[in-house]
């Protein structure tokens, strides 16, 4: 599905890694590792010619093909034009998938917000948003890059229920937040400087000695919860 062979920039340096169908991936890593960069190049918004998606190399790919494989949520909402609504933002983004735009206010709980401009809407609220613009545009693979921020508990785990289930095709998430990467189980894939760390098994990254490794002692394990060691 996605392949990465020996690819460096000025942030990252040899990165090389590979999804099978059907395999999602978290990525993890502390602020400044080039977690974003990476993704940018894996969807395209960066150019690179070590990329193959979906056995196609990704630069040789029209813009229209490459929307169809492959979409980047960002971690802030970007709109272009402050007066369009949440129902306009949506409607643009609506591409392949069979869900209507009504749908995805329904289920992420953004019923009655639809006339709203995008710009008044609370950070969580456009949290909301870009996962719904997502579901609508249903590429084969999506990157959310930190879909859990500026979300309180209860709609955090509305989000972990989407993307844990069966709505979105194939996914990457980059996020800080362990507890969601754990639950999940997916792949991970950890990066210090713009290397990759670490890439494997999920239960093989949370053993004990991984997380010594890569946290010292500023994180604790709480039964299947992991917190910071104030």
């Amino acid at each position: 599905m996605l392949r990465v062979t020996d690819f460096s920039n000025s942030i990252l340096t040899d990165i090389t890694f590979n999804l099978k169908d059907g395999e999602n991936l978290i990525i993890l890593g502390s602020n400044g590792a080039g977690k974003s960069t990476l993704a940018k190049v894996l969807c395209g918004i960066s150019y690179s010619d070590s990329v193959e998606l979906f056995t196609k190399e990704l630069h040789h790919l029209s813009a229209k093909n490459r929307a169809e494989l492959i979409n980047y949520i960002p971690p802030k909402l970007e709109i272009f034009d402050e007066y369009i609504s949440l129902k306009e933002f949506l409607e643009l983004g609506r591409l392949y998938s069979k869900l209507t735009v009504e749908d995805s206010l329904e289920l992420l709980g953004l019923k009655g917000l639809e006339n709203k401009a995008c710009i008044t809407l609370s950070s969580g609220e456009q949290q909301l948003t870009m996962l719904a613009s997502a579901l609508l545009h249903n590429a084969k693979l999506t990157i959310f890059d930190e879909p859990t921020a500026n979300l309180d508990p209860q709609k955090t785990l509305k989000v972990a229920k989407i993307l844990a289930g069966d709505k979105i095709k194939s996914r990457i998430i980059i996020t800080h937040d362990l507890n969601l990467a754990h639950k999940l189980a997916y792949k991970i894939l950890y990066m210090s400087d713009g290397k990759i760390e670490f890439f494997g098994e999920n239960r093989e990254f949370f053993a004990d000695s991984n997380l010594e490794k890569f946290f010292g002692l500023s994180l604790k394990r709480i039964d299947k919860y992991f917190v910071v060691n104030l």
